[in-house]
């Protein structure tokens, strides 16, 4: 897969702008807040049907205006696309080739891209859920029925919560509805659970390969996927696994009425990351922190062609500069055959020689006469 151009209007602080991007490198370059990492995040909103800063339609506006709009064009397998993002009076529109797309979910899974970005230095220390959102991103731009699925799981999980939290102020819920939701509870349940197992398993036989590479083999690594219903030998039928969802369910009911919530199934799953036989987590220095992130992210785009017959585009966003001379050389040495769009801040940091430069300056773009 690879873009071809980004277009953006009224966007953060782009007026009218046309990004062009060349297969291989890419290198935008500037000082801080020049625009750099709004291109970054207008691209990923492709791929990931939002922003991943947590920002609204609203915020990402251009100030003064009332409207924005954004496009790409890609190609992939399929030939040449186009995909359009527009806001204007407080609506959004979602396009493909022309054509409207009523939901989120009919243009994830369009364009495929990997974002790494300083935030995600802390996936390692952070909580469960920041693990949980890398497994459910890389799922969905693999297989967009995925965002259906979770979807649904939510409003049932949002549902069966709401009637605990009833029945622990003491009002009456009938056991049927309770019954009703834990059912379709356990249905989303063993669907979110076995496409997490899976993922999972492929990222970490990956991640395992990369890590082991970029320490020439100092450091190994592998992973966990800790449920409610861990099936241990990975046999389970989808059947199986929604049977020991309802149970668990079930057994659990009265420890969720005292608590007036959902206290079991995915929401409360965990990836669990070793480091040799210790928990990275606790003890994992910033270096090995630095290598495990770079081999998950790295393994996410392995993990995507395998699953969808092509690469995705990379997009690296001030990181380079946090990762020393060995971890850089290992991201610019496997990007052969691949596309991958990068900023830094710093012309001097070798990333010029990589290949196309564009110079980022107040929201506009220019080919870098080097």
């Amino acid at each position: 897969m690879q873009l071809l151009e980004f277009h953006a209007e009224n966007f953060r602080n782009i007026a009218s702008e046309t990004v062009r991007f060349c297969p291989g490198v890419n290198l935008l370059l500037g000082e801080n807040a020049q625009g750099k990492t709004n291109v970054m995040e207008g691209i990923y909103l492709f791929s990931r049907g939002k922003s991943h800063r947590g920002s609204s339609d609203k915020e990402m506006l251009r100030f003064g205006e009332e409207h924005f709009r954004i496009g790409i064009e890609y190609e992939d397998k399929t030939g040449k696309n186009t995909l359009t993002y527009a806001f204007a009076d407080g609506q959004r529109r979602r396009m493909k080739n022309g054509y409207k797309l009523d939901r989120v979910g009919d243009m994830v899974g369009s364009f495929r891209a990997v974002l790494f970005c300083p935030d995600h230095l802390g996936l390692v220390k952070a909580g469960p859920e920041e693990r949980r959102r890398f497994l459910d991103i890389g799922i969905s731009s693999c297989d967009n029925s995925y965002i259906k699925y979770y979807a649904s799981y939510k409003r049932a999980l949002e549902e069966r919560s709401c009637l605990l939290k009833m029945m622990q102020k003491g009002f009456f819920v009938e056991q049927s509805e309770l019954v009703a939701w834990s059912e379709s509870l356990a249905e989303y349940s063993s669907y979110i659970y076995l496409a997490r197992r899976e993922y999972a398993e492929r990222i970490a036989r990956h991640s395992a390969a990369f890590l082991h590479e970029m320490t020439d083999g100092g450091e190994r690594m592998h992973l966990t996927y800790v449920s409610d219903v861990t099936d241990d030998d990975g046999t389970l039928s989808r059947e199986a696994v929604r049977e020991r969802y309802l149970r668990v369910y079930s057994e659990g009911t009265a420890r969720e009425i005292a608590a007036g919530t959902t206290l079991f199934g995915p929401s409360r799953d965990e990836l669990e990351i070793y480091i040799g036989d210790m928990r990275a987590r606790h003890f994992a220095s910033q270096g090995q922190q630095r290598s495990v992130v770079l081999a998950l992210k790295s393994a996410e785009g392995e993990v995507c062609r395998e699953i969808t017959g092509e690469y995705p585009v990379y997009l690296f966003d001030d990181v380079l500069s946090e990762l020393d001379a060995r971890r850089r050389a290992f991201v610019l040495s496997g990007m052969e055959g691949k596309q991958l769009i990068l900023t830094s801040c710093n012309r001097h940091d070798g990333l010029c020689d990589t290949g196309n430069v564009i110079e980022v300056s107040g929201g506009c773009y220019r080919p870098s006469a080097q």
